[in-house]
């Protein structure tokens, strides 16, 4: 029963990332190209995601992955997402700054610790290993420019968000897909917390 119910939660663990992932690249694409009732809604679209994302990522960490590569950092950020996109709802002045802010700043995060996946998956043995991490560099890279965010042109500022977004689900897609495997008769393992 306990080999069911651990199944069961890495796939659905792995079917929310797969899901969110597809969802941010969406959202990117849409604010890529102006979609003028999205802009309108973004700090509701924004908090709405981060919560969202944040309860996938506590499920994926509780799950019991073989390789506990995937989820191993994602209760803190999992918390941390939550806690952002609470705060979204309620941020009133100066709303763009601070969405460009969290998102970057939860996307570097976010990419520092896929860099540590990736290594970590190379001593397991996994193959795609680098692609995770030239993903999670170039992720890195495009959080980094969302937080310095140097233009006042807010279109400008909505497609950085958009190729943001778009780069964060591709980043976390290609890591669930390459690094979480599920094994029918998998046996899970006690593990104690201290």
């Amino acid at each position: 029963m306990d080999q069911i119910k651990s199944v069961k939660t890495i796939q659905v663990a792995k079917t929310g990332y797969i899901f969110m992932s597809t969802i941010l690249c969406i959202i990117g694409i849409f604010l890529f190209m102006g979609n003028q009732s999205l802009i309108e809604n973004i700090k509701v679209v924004s908090g709405t995601m981060m919560i969202i994302f944040g309860i996938v990522k506590l499920i994926g960490y509780f799950s019991k992955d073989l390789y506990r590569l995937a989820f191993q950092y994602d209760l803190a950020f999992g918390i941390l997402l939550i806690g952002l996109g609470a705060v979204m709802f309620f941020k009133t002045q100066d709303t763009i700054n601070f969405i460009c802010t969290t998102l970057g700043i939860s996307i570097l995060t976010d990419g520092l610790f896929k860099i540590q996946i990736s290594i970590d998956s190379k001593k397991f043995g996994i193959r795609l290993w680098w692609l995770i991490f030239i993903l999670a560099c170039l992720t890195c890279v495009v959080g980094i420019r969302l937080v310095a965010q140097p233009s006042n042109d807010t279109q400008l500022i909505l497609n950085l968000i958009g190729i943001s977004l778009v780069a964060e689900g591709i980043l976390s897609m290609s890591t669930v897909l390459t690094a979480v495997k599920i094994i029918q008769n998998q046996r899970p393992d006690n593990i104690d917390f201290y």
